[in-house]
């Protein structure tokens, strides 16, 4: 079968299209063909060898899939044979025709959702659900700003957000970008590239500030989000490439909390109930994952620079 193959940690370079071994589930395991795999940011640094993830070389990367079972092993009941499915992480990666995945990585597809929706769901999607909701504990009617809403995890978290009831801030440096948040049914879009955007959150809040940030790109925000959060605020931090100084008398002052969160520290029980959650959403048209740019499985470099170094818009894909 093909496969990208990374066999030294590097630049988007590394990664290579080969021939490989026919893979071959155990009793446990599932064996998926995979029509379409999702590009993350956090592959990029899994291929630089920069994630507490990141496997022994080589390996073939990629965390998010979707595709039809191909065959299960004796131990496995989840899904059978013939069913369309996406993959939440994988044993031997998702940029590849085939990919085996044990059984509490896999989750069945609704008929409502295309291949390229469901390659789109297990990173962003379970990503926004946790840190919304386990982080952010929100209660209705309150405000949400998703910093950088117009990639995978922002469209995620604005339509989680929107479905429970909360008033949705997001932020982009497009105008494709913005125009996407607001299709998406954002109540506020704000370019954060703009001198000034802060002041215009500020406003749009009357002035008591934003109750919850998610935040993707905390080595350039974080200060910022302390002066805009609210009383109590909470700041979920989802994405960093970096350090930063911040004033913790902004933490003080505001009695606000800033929290961590990383997917791969979810328990299976956990992990179960977001994608009980994605699958409940999907069936029921509230959940609408977004494709941006569809690529390849041979061009998966670009696909990976165009992750880290193009302004957002949906969830980058490879197609199989």
């Amino acid at each position: 079968m093909k496969a990208i193959v990374v066999r030294e940690f590097g630049a988007p370079d590394v990664l290579k299209l080969e021939e490989t071994a026919d893979l071959e589930p155990n009793e446990n395991q599932i064996l998926v063909k995979i029509e379409a795999a999702g590009v993350n940011p956090v592959d990029t640094y899994v291929r630089q060898g920069n994630h507490a993830t990141a496997p022994p070389l080589p390996f073939t990367p990629g965390k998010d899939g979707s595709g039809i079972v191909e065959s299960v092993g004796a131990n496995v009941s989840k899904v059978k044979t013939g069913e369309r499915v996406y993959l939440a992480n994988s044993v031997s990666g998702t940029y590849a025709e085939f990919a085996l995945a044990e059984e509490n990585q896999v989750y069945k597809l609704p008929d409502n959702a295309s291949f390229e929706q469901g390659a789109c769901l297990s990173v962003p999607y379970a990503t926004s659900f946790w840190a919304l909701f386990d982080k952010g504990k929100p209660q209705k009617g309150e405000t949400i700003l998703v910093h950088g809403a117009s990639g995978g995890v922002g469209i995620a978290a604005i339509q989680h957000a929107k479905h429970f009831g909360l008033t949705v801030i997001g932020t982009a440096s497009s105008d494709e970008g913005k125009n996407l948040i607001r299709e998406q049914g954002a109540d506020f879009v704000f370019d954060h590239g703009e001198k000034g955007y802060l002041d215009q959150i500020l406003e749009a809040t009357n002035g008591s500030g934003v109750d919850i940030i998610l935040e993707m790109l905390a080595n350039v925000n974080l200060q910022n989000d302390l002066d805009i959060v609210a009383k109590k605020g909470r700041i979920v931090v989802i994405g960093n490439r970096g350090e930063i100084t911040i004033n913790p008398r902004s933490i003080m002052n505001k009695d606000a909390t800033i929290r961590g969160f990383s997917l791969h520290t979810l328990s299976d029980a956990e992990l179960a109930e977001v994608h009980a959650a994605i699958y409940e959403g999907l069936e029921g048209g509230w959940l609408d994952p977004i494709v941006g740019k569809t690529f390849d499985l041979k061009d998966a470099a670009q696909a990976h620079r165009a992750v880290i170094e193009e302004k957002a818009f949906g969830k980058i894909i490879l197609k199989v």
